[in-house]
């Protein structure tokens, strides 16, 4: 369900732009996904299509591109970088899903590999926005 409320933001987004800018046809729109996220991009896409095709909107399915974006986080005690994705193997399943659903409580549950202290910044990763949407006026 997280993913449809997140297609009906970018659509809406979207549209609002549109009109905002006076654009008459779309050709590329990119969509940023922070890997923090953990966005099932199937799903995402899914209802991107179908929430797309209750607006009025001159957006074509095919000209949207997710792109997802690997995590950095950063820790501030000895300064080590590493990625989400190198924690969520060791992470029970109903870890993962709260960070899905809040990003931020990542620093619940998630602790730098080389010190292990939970004081850590996400440097990128994280959300879903629109990168780019390029059209015609």
């Amino acid at each position: 369900m997280h993913e449809w409320a997140l297609a009906e933001s970018v659509i809406c987004s979207i549209s609002d732009e549109i009109k905002k800018n006076k654009l008459s046809r779309i050709s590329r729109v990119t969509v940023k996904i922070g890997e923090l996220q953990q966005i099932d991009i199937e799903i995402f896409r899914f209802a991107l299509e179908n929430v797309l095709a209750t607006y009025e909107t001159t957006v074509d399915q095919e000209c949207i591109i997710l792109e997802k974006e690997l995590s950095t986080l950063k820790c501030n005690v000895c300064e080590n970088e590493w990625s989400f994705g190198e924690n969520i193997k060791k992470m029970q399943a109903d870890e993962a899903e709260a960070i899905h659903f809040i990003p931020e409580i990542a620093h619940t549950y998630m602790r730098c590999p080389v010190c292990g202290s939970p004081d850590f910044n996400i440097k990128k990763g994280r959300g879903v926005w629109i990168e780019s949407i390029e059209g015609e006026t």
